[in-house]
């Protein structure tokens, strides 16, 4: 399994798929799996029962996971797709821009 440049809120850019070129802030990240849930992107339709939380039942969109090959990081100095640095500062971890040179949060 290759590292895992991606984490929890930060801001990603859609490479591949139905959801080509949209942005979205990632929700989850499946380590195991290599995949990760972004907001707004890969919506599926699932049916349902009526229950507590769904008084009504029948379809609710939401979101699938998607492989994190298809996700790149957004820069935080000009807001486009770009590769991350890793730097290793005792025992921090510090991701780098590869476009700016930005340390990213």
């Amino acid at each position: 399994m290759s590292k895992i440049h991606i984490r929890k809120n930060d801001t990603v850019y859609v490479l591949a798929g139905r959801d080509k070129n949209k942005t979205g802030k990632v929700l989850k990240v499946l380590v195991k799996t290599g995949r990760a849930i972004v907001e707004g992107v890969n919506l599926v339709s699932k049916s349902t029962k009526p229950s507590a939380k769904y008084p009504q039942g029948g379809i609710i969109k939401k979101e699938a996971s998607i492989h994190l090959s298809n996700l790149s990081l957004i820069d935080p100095k000009d807001g486009k797709p770009t590769r991350v640095s890793i730097k290793h500062e005792g025992k921090n971890v510090i991701r780098i821009s590869k476009r700016s040179g930005e340390v990213i949060k």
